[in-house]
């Protein structure tokens, strides 16, 4: 074996499962972008991926790894910049075990993010929301499971990894309903929930035996719904509710949308922004600043309040016969 299987292991098993306690998302993030380097590297150098070395994923290698991510498999830029950012804690760990090959490290490490732009968030109204949560048929527990998500998604805000890791113990449905998740950086929260939403899970809860550890909205045989999965019955539902709401086939609806849904709807009903990014799990209160940059009416009602401009409307006349006729053509 090469430098770089010994080390690529270590830096998984001892530096991120170990010594920092790494969550089981970032361990997936950094593992598949490291299937993904290793894959184009094999393709590129003829070797598998055993046998590379430290110094085959030189700087010119990740670049064009980068740029394989965009052309090839139309990854965005965010995506490019997440999996460059696997790569350089690799290397940051590599610089500590390999110090001769410093100045490859330096040159990986050198590679900036790529910027982008940011677009406004895109949030579903009262009447696109009443359309999608319309659409589940409620005959069948798939139905009736995939209306209780829903709902529970946009009152929440929750993401979609906090969703499927909810358990039936971390529900409160009493005095004080509650939802209990655990966020990013391991952050423990509870979310409040409307009686609306304590009515469909009770009555949810009801239909079926489930066990305080099972999962609140479980697949077909009982386990954890996949990421994948949420995105398909919401993406069935969204194509279902556009032939009721066709505001609905400009969208394009993604379970982050759903939670930028949740957030606009507690902007425009007055509250704090502090408390929208508690309610979010934000990290800093500056994230929950786009939800201002989205809500149009807002800035609608703040020019209401100020004071007209006077100015007086005046037509441009050619001060020459001449000019008037050129202006006409």
């Amino acid at each position: 074996m090469s430098s770089l299987a010994p080390l690529l292991e270590t830096w998984f098993s001892e530096r991120l499962i170990k010594q920092r306690h790494s969550s089981p998302n970032t361990i997936a993030a950094y593992r598949d972008a490291f299937r993904l380097l290793l894959g184009f590297a094999q393709q590129q150098i003829g070797k598998p991926p055993s046998k590379l070395a430290l110094q085959d994923l030189d700087a010119r290698l990740i670049g064009d790894f980068l740029e394989d991510l965009e052309k090839q498999r139309s990854n965005g830029a965010r995506t490019r910049n997440a999996r460059l950012a696997a790569v350089h804690s690799f290397f940051h760990y590599a610089a500590l075990r390999e110090p001769a090959h410093s100045a490859l490290i330096q040159r990986v490490l050198a590679i900036p993010q790529k910027r982008f732009s940011r677009p406004v968030v895109t949030f579903l109204i009262a009447t696109e929301i009443t359309a999608l949560l319309a659409a589940p048929e409620l005959d069948g527990w798939i139905g009736r499971r995939d209306h209780a998500l829903l709902l529970t998604m946009i009152q929440t805000g929750l993401r979609v990894s906090e969703l499927t890791d909810i358990s039936c113990s971390d529900l409160q449905l009493g005095t004080g309903a509650h939802v209990r998740c655990t966020g990013k950086g391991r952050k423990e929260r509870c979310i409040p929930l409307t009686s609306k939403t304590v009515t469909v899970l009770r009555a949810w809860l009801q239909q079926r035996a489930f066990q305080p550890s099972d999962p609140l909205f479980p697949n077909r045989s009982g386990g954890m719904l996949s990421r994948d999965a949420v995105e398909r019955l919401l993406h069935k539902y969204v194509r279902r509710s556009r032939q009721s709401c066709p505001s609905l086939r400009d969208k394009r609806v993604t379970p982050h949308v759903l939670r930028h849904t949740s957030a606009m709807r507690l902007l425009q009903a007055g509250i704090d922004r502090a408390v929208i990014a508690l309610w979010l799990g934000h990290e800093s209160i500056e994230t929950t600043q786009i939800y201002l940059h989205a809500d149009l009416s807002m800035k609608e009602r703040a020019l209401a309040r100020t004071a007209p401009l006077h100015t007086v409307a005046r037509r441009y006349r050619a001060p020459d016969s001449l000019l008037a006729f050129l202006e006409g053509l």
